[in-house]
């Protein structure tokens, strides 16, 4: 179902995009990845970008934070405080709960108990308070995704990347994580960027899509429009159709 969105953001010039894209290309090798790419990311808004893999989405992640350098164009990202969830929780499995969250925190050079008091409060925004001594082997799967998630904001971003934030979870622990992710975004009013397949994630979660294809966006919208656009790229991405313009060079 298509989450309803209670707010629009304005786009008059009265809010000033946090992260700012523009005409993006990449190359590996001969091939061009990325093709002219350019999008803005507003405060309080969450950007899903979409489409099959290899199209790019990854990619774009990527330069994002910094693990790739665009060929040409340039990224604007107007704060330093930048969070990031990982595909996979990417916990430190010799640390406890706390201590991975302590690890993120270590630069501002914080007391004992202004750390555990940041800690804490995080872990309760996810709804982990009581397992903070614990060990990411003794979480579940969805526990462990909750913990990179307050490990991400724990330095409260206005920022945040997800990279396939409910890829290998099942459908009642996405839901759990979609929810997470949309209380998250009301709190930090962070401008967000989501990287994902599941249908569910973009139509419950993001407030603006972009449909990447061969490196292209293809198509920009809501996903109330996504779901009723005859776009043939959105069309046949949405429906999961095999007869489309996604599968014409498909091996």
């Amino acid at each position: 179902m298509v989450r309803q969105r209670q707010t629009s953001l304005t786009r008059d010039g009265s809010i000033e995009p946090m992260v700012e894209v523009r005409n993006l290309e990449k190359w590996f090798g001969e091939k061009r990845i990325l093709k002219d790419v350019s999008f803005d990311v507003y405060p309080g808004e969450i950007l899903g970008l979409v489409g099959k893999s290899g199209c790019g989405k990854s990619t774009i992640l990527k330069i994002l934070c910094g693990l790739l350098q665009a060929d040409s164009g340039s990224v604007s990202m107007h704060s330093e405080e930048v969070g990031l969830v990982f595909q996979g929780s990417a916990l430190l499995n010799s640390y406890t709960v706390k201590q991975n969250l302590a690890i993120a925190l270590r630069r501002r050079k914080l007391n004992k108990k202004d750390e555990e008091r940041i800690i804490y409060e995080k872990l309760e925004l996810v709804g982990l308070r009581g397992l903070e001594d614990s060990y990411p082997t003794q979480l579940s799967g969805g526990q462990q995704k909750r913990t990179s998630f307050a490990r991400a904001i724990v330095n409260d971003p206005k920022i945040i990347f997800y990279d396939e934030p409910t890829t290998g979870l099942d459908p009642v622990i996405s839901t759990v994580i979609e929810d997470y992710m949309n209380d998250l975004e009301g709190r930090l009013n962070a401008a967000s960027i989501v990287v994902t397949h599941q249908l569910s994630t973009w139509t419950r979660t993001a407030d603006r899509i972009i449909l990447l294809h061969d490196g292209e966006i293809k198509w920009e919208g809501d996903p109330e429009g996504a779901m009723i656009s005859e776009n043939p790229y959105i069309k046949q991405f949405a429906y999961a159709k095999r007869e489309g313009p996604l599968l014409d060079s498909a091996v």
